[in-house]
């Protein structure tokens, strides 16, 4: 009785809905696309969803990012495990597996491991990239989605001879500085509608459909203006025809990331590290204030707060560049 609303429609059906229900599918990025997204899967019956994030939920999150409340925000919550933990009152019938790490290539492989379908709900192309890396050598289908201002786009990027990110958008052609959510704002209405739009490709690829869209679809939801355009496989494309995947090897040590929109820097070790996150705590009361989740633990000093998450990662706040965050980091974490 769950699906018959949805089992009534002749494009999905019974049969539909078992392979929707047998689907196994990553949600890497649990933000204002993720959650709107994992919201329709989830709600229609996906069987499995892997919720990838590596970020807490915060006060200016709220007017777009779906599944949190303001009681998620005051508490620092994880998004993925807020996610997780909204959507299983919606589904009990599902498997919410969410993961409160960053995707990147030390563990790409293991996240989409036994993986049927990807939705990239991400904020920053180097993510991107990696992740068509990944799909394409593993031959896994996944969904690119991205809003900003009133702005929308999604594209299906399916394995075999069909091109990819690297053919669509050339790395070089994302030089110079790039719009954020901050400086040029998004309407949350932008949001959920873009990322419907991908969570109903996301449907159609898993139940086999042959209207899956070819192309990249862009929206502009202000001033009315939808268009699908084509592309074609980059013949000399190094990922999807020469399969070089430069961006699965691993740094040889640490990785600094600016995150979108925020006066925030992540630090990422490598080779990876754990945290032992209450010996980490006890370290750090002398510091500041201490603030302690079970996925992370966060220290507020006079001039920067320090969120240290298990899988070794930190966030920095109000560092003045790059370098002062990584001296901050080795100085509370140790190196």
């Amino acid at each position: 009785m769950r699906y018959s609303r949805q089992t009534a429609f002749a494009g999905l059906g019974e049969s539909g809905q078992q392979k929707l229900s047998a689907a196994r599918v990553a949600v890497v990025g649990v933000g204002a696309l993720g959650t709107v997204a994992a919201n329709c899967l989830a709600r229609a019956g996906a069987g499995f969803l892997r919720l990838i994030d590596r970020d807490y939920v915060e006060l200016t999150n709220l007017h777009r990012q779906m599944l949190f409340t303001e009681n998620d925000a005051r508490r620092r919550i994880p998004k993925a495990a807020a996610a997780a933990a909204r959507l299983a009152e919606a589904n009990s019938e599902i498997v919410l597996e969410p993961i409160v790490a960053d995707f990147n290539a030390a563990n790409a492989e293991t996240f989409l491991s036994g993986i049927d379908l990807v939705l990239d709900a991400v904020d920053n192309w180097e993510c991107r990239f990696l992740l068509n890396d990944i799909c394409r050598q593993k031959e896994i289908p996944w969904i690119y989605c991205a809003a900003l201002a009133a702005e929308g786009m999604t594209m299906n990027f399916l394995p075999g001879h069909h091109p990819c990110l690297q053919c669509v958008v050339p790395k070089q052609t994302l030089t110079g500085l790039q719009p954020t959510c901050v400086t040029a704002g998004v309407l949350n209405m932008a949001a959920g509608a873009i990322a419907s739009i991908q969570a109903a490709e996301a449907v159609k690829i898993l139940t086999d459909s042959p209207t899956v869209r070819q192309g990249l679809f862009t929206a502009d939801f202000w001033n009315n203006r939808f268009k699908t355009i084509p592309f074609e496989q980059d013949a000399d494309c190094p990922v999807c025809v020469h399969r070089r995947f430069d961006r699965l090897t691993l740094p040889e040590n640490i990785q600094v990331l600016k995150i979108c929109g925020q006066n925030t820097i992540q630090i990422t070790p490598f080779p990876p590290r754990r945290f032992d996150l209450e010996n980490l705590a006890g370290r750090l009361q002398s510091a500041g204030k201490i603030d302690r989740q079970p996925f992370m633990v966060s220290c507020e000093t006079e001039h920067h707060r320090l969120t240290f998450f298990s899988d070794g990662r930190a966030l920095i706040e109000n560092a003045a560049d790059e370098g002062q965050a990584k001296s901050l980091y080795a100085e509370y974490a140790g190196t």
